[in-house]
C-alpha cells in the first residue's frame, strides 16, 4: 500500500467521523446552513437528515433572524471559496448581535481535509463516493 492510498484512507475515516457527528448534529435537531439546494442536495446524499437551510433564499439579516428565534443549534456550512468565507463571516456576525455563536468547527475541519480537492460542499458527496470507491471498492458508508 503507498502512502498516498494511506492518506486517503485516514483522509476518508476522518471525513467519515466528521460526517457522524454532523448526523448526530440534525438528528438532536440542529440547523445545519447551506448556500444553495445542491449544497443541501450532497449532504441527503450522504445521509444527513433533519433541517437544512438554505441561506441563499433571502436577505441574511431576515435568515439569521429566523435561525435566532429557532432556539436551535446552528452549524454553518457554507463553501470553502471566497463568496463562502465571506458568507460565513456575515451570518456569524449577525448571529452573534442576538448573542448566538454557530458551529464552524465541522466546516473547518472537512475544508482542512478536502482543501485542494473541493471547494464545496455539493461536491462532498461525489469526493466522499470516489474516495470510498478507490479504497474500498463501494460507494456505501
Amino acid at each position: 500500500m503507498n502512502t498516498r492510498t494511506l492518506e486517503d484512507i485516514e483522509r476518508l475515516e476522518r471525513i467519515e467521523e466528521i460526517l457522524l457527528e454532523l448526523r448526530a448534529l440534525a438528528e438532536d435537531e440542529a440547523i445545519i446552513v447551506v448556500e444553495g439546494k445542491k449544497d443541501m442536495d450532497s449532504l441527503r446524499h450522504l445521509g444527513i437528515s433533519g433541517e437544512i437551510k438554505l441561506a441563499s433564499q433571502q436577505p441574511l439579516l431576515e435568515f439569521t433572524e429566523v435561525l435566532s428565534k429557532s432556539g436551535k443549534k446552528i452549524v454553518l456550512l457554507t463553501d470553502w471559496d471566497k463568496k463562502g468565507g465571506i458568507m460565513a463571516h456575515k451570518i456569524i456576525q449577525h448571529l452573534l448581535f442576538y448573542g448566538i455563536m454557530p458551529n464552524t468547527d465541522i466546516r473547518s475541519r472537512i475544508g482542512s481535509l478536502v482543501k485542494k480537492r473541493i471547494k464545496d460542499i455539493e461536491s462532498l458527496n461525489n469526493y466522499v463516493k470516489k474516495l470510498r470507491y478507490e479504497i474500498h471498492g463501494t460507494i456505501g458508508f
